[in-house]
């Protein structure tokens, strides 16, 4: 998880998407904004101080998007490996790709 980098315009925790060996050489990412605003919709994963935030929030993955490398500030946690799941499956409803729901554990 990252944070957009300070400017006019408030900082907004976001969760990174893009796959860990693209950060070395990518100048924009993609990302799922994080609110305080939780709804318990398929399409949010439920982050906290577990991830490194100060309080209950979600990724909500109907608002995906690409930034630039100097929007990002700081990296503050990260979302388990074992928890990936949950955001495939959030990715798949939002975009409507059926096979990202699939809830299979060995998937």
């Amino acid at each position: 998880m990252g944070e957009p980098a300070r400017d006019r315009r408030p900082r907004r925790p976001v969760l990174l998407l893009s796959r860990n060996d693209a950060y070395r050489y990518l100048s924009k990412f993609i990302v799922a904004e994080i609110t305080t605003t939780i709804r318990a919709i398929p399409v949010e994963v439920k982050v906290g101080r577990r991830e490194g935030l100060p309080s209950p929030c979600v990724a909500n993955f109907d608002n995906i998007r690409t930034v630039a490398r100097q929007w990002l500030d700081s990296r503050t946690g990260a979302l388990a490996p074992s928890r990936h799941r949950e955001a495939k499956r959030a990715l798949g409803y939002a975009l409507g790709w059926g096979e990202l729901i699939d809830t299979d554990p060995r998937n």
